[in-house]
Order: C-alpha cells, then sequence, then structure tokens
C-alpha cells in the first residue's frame, strides 16, 4: 500500500485541489452554480485557509492529492461556530476509510481553536457522505446556518464538539 499523509494545504497544492474538488462535483452531478464549484476561494485555497482559525487538509498519497477538507469560521454566525468546508475525495479515495480520518483531523482542529459547534452542508443525493456525517455524530437541521453562499446545498447538519 502507498503511504498516505494528511497534512495541511501547501501554496502549490492550490491548482491539484482545484481540479480534483471540480473533478468529483461533476462526476456527482452537483450544480455548477450555488455550490462550492463557483466559489471565488477554489483556486487559492492556502490563500482562503490562511485566516485566523480556519486551516484546510488534503490527503496525499504518493504524491497525488485524492482528498481534502477544511474548517473554518461559519460566515454570518457566532464565534463559537465552525463549518466543515468543501470536503471531497477522488474515485480512487473513496471506501478506504479516509473520510473517517479526515474528520478525526478536522474536528480536532475545530476543538482545538474553542469552537462549539460544527455546521456543514451538503446535496440531497450525497448519501455516502450523509452516512459518514451521521457516523461522526452530526444530527440534520431543519435551516441553513450562516452565510455560505451554497444556496443549492440544502442538507444541513450540525454537531456538538463536546
Amino acid at each position: 500500500m502507498k503511504q498516505l499523509i494528511i497534512r495541511r494545504i501547501q501554496q502549490k497544492d492550490n491548482p491539484y485541489v482545484a481540479q480534483m474538488i471540480r473533478e468529483v462535483l461533476v462526476e456527482s452531478g452537483a450544480p455548477k452554480v450555488g455550490t462550492a464549484y463557483e466559489d471565488k476561494t477554489l483556486d487559492k485555497m492556502f490563500e482562503a485557509y490562511a485566516e485566523e482559525r480556519s486551516a484546510y487538509f488534503v490527503v496525499e498519497e504518493a504524491g497525488k492529492i485524492i482528498g481534502s477538507a477544511g474548517i473554518a469560521p461559519l460566515a454570518g454566525e457566532k464565534e463559537h461556530i465552525c463549518e466543515l468546508q468543501k470536503m471531497y475525495f477522488s474515485a480512487e479515495a473513496r471506501g478506504r476509510g479516509l473520510g473517517k480520518e479526515m474528520m478525526k483531523v478536522c474536528l480536532a482542529f475545530a476543538r482545538e481553536q474553542k469552537f462549539t459547534q460544527c455546521y456543514l452542508e451538503t446535496l440531497p443525493y450525497m448519501k455516502a457522505a450523509q452516512k459518514l456525517y451521521k457516523r461522526t455524530g452530526f444530527k440534520e437541521i431543519n435551516h441553513r446556518m450562516g452565510s455560505t453562499g451554497h444556496y443549492s446545498c440544502d442538507v444541513w447538519m450540525l454537531k456538538e464538539l463536546s
């Protein structure tokens, strides 16, 4: 088995992360508007997550980025609420337990930053992702939180970080 590394994003990773995320969104049939596909930050993830209390992580295997996810304060919400953002895995990464490992890394960072709740948004047909989120302690809620700009994502989930 090739060595897997979960690490913080580096500036040189920007084009590879953006390409991987766009490929996953196209593959899954996600709309290109109202989702991460059109985020202005997608091509500059290193810079976007250089903000305070933010971090973006990548999964690297044999020098190739095959997954990523980040934590940042939830825009438009109280300072104790963060958001799990842009968690995507290439086809070759799925089904290998990497989502669970990435969740551990992201939620540990959120706790270190003294967040007490973690919010996320996803698309209704991303059932495998929702299953992972529920196994990790996220619960569905019936309203959108913050101002993410992802109006096409209409499954909202929240986790208490105790």
